[in-house]
């Protein structure tokens, strides 16, 4: 654990399923807190134990049932993705108590592995939660601060972030350890991890034979981030099968570290692609793979507005996650050349956000988001131009400029 513990937004949701269910899985990526938060909120009332230790996890695989007698309730279960089977035994004892909440916290980081488990075994008797990378709100300190679609105010200027900070935040990206140490080398920590995760999580799906390969196709994903994703392109460059590139795009999805983002599809009367697009889960992983080290030449180079995007894209992702909701994100794209980066799907409506890296915003940078509230009538909601200035505008009557600060 970190020395210094940020509070994280997942935190109420937790003790709240804690409170109800037999169990509650936490899963997300490598690195994310897991561990952390729940030895943070029950460390005084719950058992500890972690299935990474090779001589731990050959107990729990040789004999779960001793394992678990020897960890019984209330017991956190660290790690779970490297003894899967033990879930069937946990659920034994669980329904011997099953009115009895809180008995287990699993955390695991191999989401297509313990889905299939936990749907298996824990069906009904376990909260699923996922701890993302801290959001902005959460380095900020202040992680009670839902994300809240409203419509726009009138122009003001805000107390932003300058915006050499802004991008050297996005250098660094959103996992803990480094938010929690800022003079931690970021370049260094980057590659720590990359290189844990190629040799634990990926080498342990048993999908990939050549990690050395495996890497030039994360750096070669990475230059083609928040654009539409060509399989056949990319098999081609790396000398693949494209077969394999959707299996090592599934071992990607699996462990968290992207997101493939698809086109929303509706009854529109209109020719929309069919391609989907990849974004990194963390904008400082996408900064690492790429080569970036200078906040100028992240902002101002090639790759600035789609590091822009991505940043955006996790601050929505990671603010939903984190309220314990399931983030429906969509991107709009028809062959007619309309595009808006994401639409996310809210209870009062479809929210149209688009993303520019000019921190200048214009009447007619929203107007794709016109055409999209158009186009969805009645099930849009309020629009947002989203840009990494400190101004606070309205664009029209159904579109806001908002400031990446304030979003």
């Amino acid at each position: 654990m970190t020395d210094q513990y940020i509070s994280r937004s997942l935190e109420p949701v937790v003790l709240k399923a804690a409170a109800e269910f037999p169990a509650v899985f936490v899963t997300g990526p490598r690195q994310s807190g897991k561990t952390t938060l729940l030895r943070r909120l029950f460390g005084r009332t719950h058992g500890y134990v972690s299935l990474e230790t090779p001589d731990i996890r050959a107990v729990a695989t040789e004999d779960p049932r001793a394992f678990l007698a020897d960890h019984g309730p209330p017991c956190i279960l660290d790690e779970v993705q490297h003894a899967p089977n033990l879930l069937s035994y946990v659920k034994e004892l669980i329904d011997e108590k099953r009115a009895q909440p809180g008995q287990y916290l699993i955390t695991g980081s191999q989401n297509l592995l313990l889905g299939e488990k936990i749907s298996e075994s824990l069906a009904g008797r376990a909260a699923v939660l996922r701890l993302l990378p801290l959001s902005r709100r959460e380095c900020e300190g202040d992680p009670r601060r839902a994300l809240v679609w409203q419509a726009g105010a009138q122009v003001d200027a805000l107390a932003g972030t300058s915006s050499n900070a802004l991008w050297n935040s996005f250098l660094r990206g959103g996992y803990p350890e480094l938010a929690a140490s800022p003079n931690r080398d970021t370049s260094l920590w980057h590659s720590s991890y990359l290189q844990t995760y190629l040799e634990r999580d990926v080498r342990s799906l048993r999908q990939v034979g050549d990690l050395s390969q495996f890497q030039s196709f994360l750096r070669l994903l990475a230059a083609r981030s928040a654009q539409l994703l060509n399989l056949s392109d990319v098999a081609r460059d790396l000398g693949l099968s494209v077969n394999t590139v959707k299996s090592w795009i599934s071992v990607l999805e699996a462990t968290y570290q992207i997101t493939v983002l698809r086109p929303y599809f509706a009854n529109i009367g209109k020719r929309m692609v069919k391609r989907p697009k990849i974004y990194f889960s963390d904008v400082g992983m996408l900064c690492h793979l790429t080569g970036l080290k200078d906040p100028q030449h992240a902002a101002f180079g090639p790759l600035g507005g789609a590091i822009f995007e991505t940043a955006v894209l996790c601050e929505i992702q990671r603010s939903l996650t984190h309220q314990g909701l399931e983030p429906r994100i969509y991107f709009w794209r028809t062959m007619a050349g309309t595009q808006v980066d994401f639409v996310v799907e809210t209870e009062m409506g479809m929210v149209p956000i688009e993303v520019k890296r000019s921190s200048t915003p214009r009447r007619t940078m929203a107007k794709g988001i016109d055409i999209v509230r158009r186009d969805l009538g009645e099930g849009a909601a309020h629009g947002y131009l989203v840009h990494p200035g400190e101004v606070r505008l309205n664009l029209s009557q159904g579109v806001t400029a908002l400031p990446f600060s304030a979003l």
